[in-house]
């Protein structure tokens, strides 16, 4: 698959996929979603990926939806690409990418509003530029919040705050997102590529089998009910190492 709305670069042992729409803020597209779901799909067995950092090209993460694409309809190119909610990306990919065997970092450079938020949230970490804003304002659009994002926010802020912020529709500065829980740290926004980079690093001095076992075992300890499950499951992944 040729990539249109996604970029691809190798930083040692790190890849970084960038959407790449700038002009846009990056707004997500069909398209765009199909081919973050092939990108992920092809880093899934390249062994000299390790740990895989999600960014967008210029002033914006991914301003949501782009709505000006989707009243115009879709161009000759995009004929054979699914419509808008039945593509790859939004009927299981959330799933996908919490469980994905790699580590995987949001680096949120810039506005990230809807589809941008929901995005992100199946990553293991989010880091975000101070200049980011961050809002799901599903509500005022007349739209449930989708990506598994209704069992993530709940998991992420605590019910109280994922109930406010999905409620009202609001968009958080980036110290706001931190304080909520919605990201887990805020950088200058010349240090957010590198800082991001910085991490996955550290993560890839680790043996693959192991991070993908300790991510199996913390996702598990999500919906665990009793301490002792979580032991279990940690002695089962400790075999298999």
């Amino acid at each position: 698959m040729d990539y249109k709305d996604i970029q691809i670069s190798r930083q040692n042992t790190t890849t970084v996929i960038t959407l790449n729409r700038p002009e846009k803020l990056n707004a997500y597209t069909v398209r765009m979603g199909e081919e973050i779901v092939d990108a992920f799909e092809k880093l899934r067995g390249d062994d000299d990926c390790r740990v895989i950092v999600i960014t967008g090209a210029g002033r914006g993460f991914c301003a949501g939806v782009d709505l000006e694409k989707l009243k115009s309809g879709p161009t000759e190119e995009d004929r054979d690409l699914p419509p808008l909610g039945k593509e790859r990306l939004v009927q299981d990919f959330a799933d996908t990418l919490l469980n994905y065997p790699k580590p995987v970092i949001a680096a949120i450079n810039g506005a990230a509003i809807g589809v941008g938020v929901t995005l992100s949230l199946p990553c293991d970490v989010r880091i975000a530029s101070e200049t980011a804003k961050l809002g799901i304002p599903f509500a005022k659009l007349g739209i449930v919040p989708g990506l598994g994002s209704t069992w993530l926010l709940p998991r992420l802020m605590g019910p109280g705050r994922a109930k406010l912020l999905a409620l009202t529709g609001r968009t958080l500065t980036a110290p706001e997102a931190e304080q909520y829980g919605l990201v887990d740290g805020v950088v200058a926004a010349e240090s957010l590529l590198p800082t991001a980079l910085t991490i996955a690093e550290e993560m890839a001095q680790s043996k693959p089998a192991i991070l993908s076992l300790i991510k199996e075992a913390l996702n598990f300890g999500l919906g665990a009910t009793a301490i002792r499950d979580s032991m279990t499951f940690e002695h089962e992944q400790n075999a298999r190492r």
